[in-house]
């Protein structure tokens, strides 16, 4: 386990000031990682340059419209970055997903989808995404003053196809219990998962090298000028917990974006090997708009209580997180009563065997899920409103945190991969 990548002291203050700028690639929606560096940079005075993947017409990706893009903070660019290639139609006008339109999920495993004509949709959503990139590059450069320090934000990820047959197939691999379980690695395998994978990399991992690529003549112009420019870009790799009082890694077990998340981690080992300031951020798992799917993705956040109270539980703002989420227990339930039931559930042989960090990503195991799934509900039923849970309030500081570790240690990454554990989250808290 590579050890010096991660992140142990909290960052002192980068240099990052007003009139510097923070360029989002990607939107910005709510309730995600992504806010909590933009609240960071907006402390600092920092310019936010905002991006939209655009909207889709019958099919035709087109730029937001007025009442579309009248509530969102200027500045705005508004060119549409949507990456992936499900919608992209080939030489002959089939869309991926048009393959997928008349498959039953009866016949998903026996589906048989024509790879020429998915390599040629995603050559041509490449040339199309890299066409709008150099658009947007052209339309940034307004918005950076000379001399100013830039700061790109990779925010691409996801890549499900936008098809009725994949989402049934993706809640089995991720929730399915009993007749229900579908096994991860049989649903990668088949035709539909490999279509899966294929777009997964081009949203989540070379949109990194696109941009990087891309942005390289604005990156030397503001670097003449005295400016530095630097890339973050979130990953997601398991992160270190408190696990029966020490700090372990672990990780979520199905978690199918991982092999393009490796992917996205050796784009930035590539690009920091020739002296670009770029880091891929490992962050800790948290509740987001997008992570409904992963059912049991929020086990290993409950235990960030633990971390708080050890590194700084006396702390203003660490007690108020820690009293919200208090009040959101049961009455004769407590932190230990939580804690107790996520050691016992961390150090389970099956779970164990699951969270191996020379083996990730790993595919799941029925009983692996089943017990994942039975404890995401235990946490679950020791709130007083299940509608109204401690990771709500653990997501945030999460996010916040995270936002300001990468912000300042952006501007001059140790590695091109870092590790944000719960300890240093804790010590971050503001």
């Amino acid at each position: 386990m590579p050890a010096g990548l991660f992140l142990k002291k909290k960052p002192e203050l980068s240099p990052y000031k007003k009139g510097d700028v923070l360029v989002l690639f990607g939107e910005l929606f709510s309730r995600g990682y992504a806010n909590g560096l933009v609240e960071e940079a907006e402390r600092r005075g920092m310019t936010i340059v905002r991006a939209t993947v655009g909207r889709r017409d019958a099919g035709h990706l087109r730029a937001l419209t007025e009442e579309e893009m009248k509530d969102i903070p200027k500045p705005f660019i508004n060119v549409p970055i949507e990456a992936g290639f499900d919608l992209e139609p080939d030489a002959k006008g089939h869309t991926p997903i048009d393959q997928l339109k008349e498959v039953k999920l009866s016949e998903w495993e026996t589906c048989k989808l024509d790879f020429a004509s998915l390599e040629d949709s995603r050559q041509k959503a490449v040339a199309r995404f890299r066409k709008n990139v150099e658009t947007f590059m052209h339309e940034l450069e307004k918005h950076v003053p000379v001399g100013a320090n830039v700061l790109f934000a990779h925010l691409m990820a996801g890549g499900v196809p936008r098809t009725k047959i994949v989402m049934p197939l993706m809640n089995r691999t991720c929730k399915g219990s009993g007749d229900r379980y579908l096994s991860s690695e049989q649903f990668w395998k088949s035709d539909i998962g490999r279509l899966c994978e294929m777009n997964f990399r081009e949203v989540t991992a070379q949109t990194l090298k696109h941009l990087l690529e891309i942005s390289a003549p604005l990156r030397q112009k503001i670097e003449g000028q005295g400016g530095r420019v630097a890339y973050t870009a979130y990953g997601y790799h398991g992160t270190e917990i408190i696990i029966r009082d020490e700090y372990k890694w672990q990780t979520y077990t199905p978690y199918i974006q991982g092999w393009a998340k490796i992917e996205l981690e050796n784009i930035a080992k590539e690009a920091h090997k020739k002296g670009v300031h770029v880091c891929v951020y490992n962050c800790p798992e948290i509740l987001t708009n997008s992570s409904s799917i992963f059912q049991g993705v929020e086990v290993s956040l409950y235990p960030l209580l633990k971390a708080i109270e050890k590194e700084c539980g006396k702390l203003p703002e660490a007690q108020k997180a820690l009293n919200e989420c208090r009040a959101l227990l049961k009455d004769d339930l407590s932190f230990d009563d939580v804690q107790k039931l996520t050691d016992t559930y961390f150090n389970m042989p099956e779970i164990k065997e699951h969270c191996v960090f020379e083996k990730w990503p790993q595919h799941s195991s029925r009983t692996q899920l089943e017990i994942m799934l039975k404890c995401s509900e235990d946490l679950k039923d020791m709130h007083k409103d299940q509608k109204h849970l401690i990771t709500f309030v653990l997501s945030e500081v999460v996010f916040k945190s995270c936002g300001y570790v990468m912000l300042h240690d952006s501007w001059k990454p140790a590695s091109p991969v870092a590790w944000i554990g719960h300890d240093i989250v804790a010590k971050s808290i503001h």
